[in-house]
């Protein structure tokens, strides 16, 4: 056993948890005093002098993280420790507002219990505090998974600050998300929150959109604008897709960051700006970077903290969950309540979902929308949905609705000689079209997706007599 660390309060009724915990400790050194209601705790805290506390949540006879201002009365410098089953970001977030030293998830790893307890009972009184921030309710994050309590952990550790976050992730794992709960639960919410997708606007007017232009500064200047920058002042910048960001404009974005000020295209006067970087990718920049066609500089600059966000193959265990939730999301958007049976649930988790949680909200929708059932079974789920469209395939491209029609024509046709390339692509377009939809949502994001006029792609869908209300989430989303 080790010299004499301190003396700690753990406040857990779980037995098997609490020896573990007890015996950890104890070989490190320290001295427990165990109890199991907030009754006893605090009699505990009038009696004794304690260098730290551990604290379950849900307890016999309350919250226990609902009564942390109450610990403070009896010792208000002592690191309070946060174990939680209830594994939500509302959890890691009221952790952190109620001035907790650390917050573990269940199961957590005992190790990392072990060092935090370490470092609060050296670092007594040191415990940072957050701003108390308005209703949390209604926060877009949803999962228990232990992939998305790290996700949670690091969200909680931006909020009381002003550092660079840059989130990475596959599409549609909810980068945006993280992005504007760090917005939300920060200092910075009452500020305005500002998202721009550097994917989605052309190479020729980015620098535009970031900052802004003076009138005649190009052809089309006809007034002057006020670009991204000047709008999220005072608040939260969201640079989505930054990994697609043109070379010039990489170049003024690391200037008016390192600077905190910008010049409207077409102007002479710098203007000071002061907002929050959030940026965004679901490229990976290392080989970008290594290739040139990503700065260096631009990403240790926007690298400060960095945010992963899994893919939803990474937490299966969520999928019940997210269902669930939107389930009751298509209900407030009209759509009839619908349930999912355990044999449709079980289908659910084993799909591939390459479109992650956005394919997963679509399909949700969707079969609220088909089924003849208020109860959806597995049956029900394969008529409406089919097999699993997204799923790994054969080397004949089963699973991807793309390479399955392609193989399906050239099975079928023998187009003449010179011909296979554009018959070819006139058979893929209505399946690459309805890819689109399914995986981004709706008509405009898919137009963007496929690199068309929004306009011709209407245009398209009636001539494919493609039904867009099968793939895209209800209008008003």
């Amino acid at each position: 056993m080790n010299a004499r660390q301190g003396q700690l309060l753990l406040v857990e009724d779980d037995s098997a948890i609490a020896t573990v915990i007890t015996a950890a400790l104890e070989d490190e050194g320290f001295g427990i005093v165990r109890c199991q209601s907030i009754a006893e705790r605090d009699r505990q805290l009038a009696s004794g002098q304690f260098d730290a506390m551990l604290t379950d949540v849900k307890l016999s006879d309350g919250d226990g993280l609902a009564t942390i201002a109450s610990v403070r009365d009896h010792a208000p410098d002592m690191p309070v420790i946060v174990l939680s089953a209830q594994n939500t970001l509302d959890t890691a977030v009221r952790a952190s507002d109620s001035e907790a030293f650390e917050y573990f998830p269940k199961p957590f790893d005992l190790d990392e219990l072990v060092r935090a307890v370490r470092q609060a009972a050296g670092d007594r009184g040191e415990a940072s505090r957050a701003p108390e921030p308005d209703a949390i309710e209604g926060m877009p994050l949803v999962g228990r998974s232990q992939a998305m309590q790290g996700v949670y952990r690091m969200i909680t550790r931006v909020l009381r600050n002003d550092l660079t976050v840059l989130v990475t992730g596959e599409s549609g794992t909810g980068k945006e998300l993280v992005a504007e709960a760090i917005h939300q639960l920060g200092s910075r919410r009452t500020g305005p929150f500002v998202a721009v997708n550097a994917a989605a606007i052309p190479a020729d007017l980015i620098e535009s959109e970031l900052f802004g232009h003076e009138k005649g500064a190009f052809t089309g200047a006809i007034a002057q604008a006020i670009g991204k920058f000047e709008q999220a002042n005072g608040g939260t910048l969201f640079l989505d897709e930054i990994g697609d960001m043109p070379a010039e404009a990489q170049t003024r974005l690391l200037r008016a960051l390192q600077s905190g000020r910008i010049r409207r295209v077409g102007g002479r006067q710098e203007i000071t700006i002061d907002v929050r970087i959030i940026a965004a990718t679901h490229r990976d920049l290392a080989p970008m970077i290594a290739s040139g066609a990503f700065r260096e500089d631009l990403f240790y600059r926007i690298n400060v903290v960095p945010i992963n966000v899994p893919p939803l193959r990474e937490r299966r265990e969520d999928i019940g969950v997210l269902s669930r939730h939107f389930l009751a999301e298509a209900v407030e958007d009209g759509l009839p309540r619908r349930q999912l049976a355990a044999d449709a649930l079980a289908a659910l988790e084993q799909r591939e979902w390459r479109g992650n949680v956005r394919e997963l909200r679509n399909v949700i929708y969707r079969l609220a929308l088909m089924s003849r059932e208020d109860v959806i079974d597995a049956a029900s789920l394969v008529d409406i949905i089919g097999t699993d469209t997204l799923a790994e395939g054969t080397g004949r491209g089963e699973g991807n609705p793309i390479a399955t029609a392609l193989a399906d024509w050239l099975e079928r046709e023998n187009p003449p000689e010179g011909t296979l390339h554009a018959s070819a692509i006139a058979a893929l377009e209505k399946p690459l079209i309805e890819h689109a939809l399914a995986l981004t949502g709706n008509q405009l994001r898919a137009a963007k997706l496929l690199g068309i006029n929004r306009n011709t792609l209407r245009k398209r869908i009636s001539d494919l007599d493609i039904e867009p209300d099968r793939f895209c989430r209800p209008l008003g989303r």
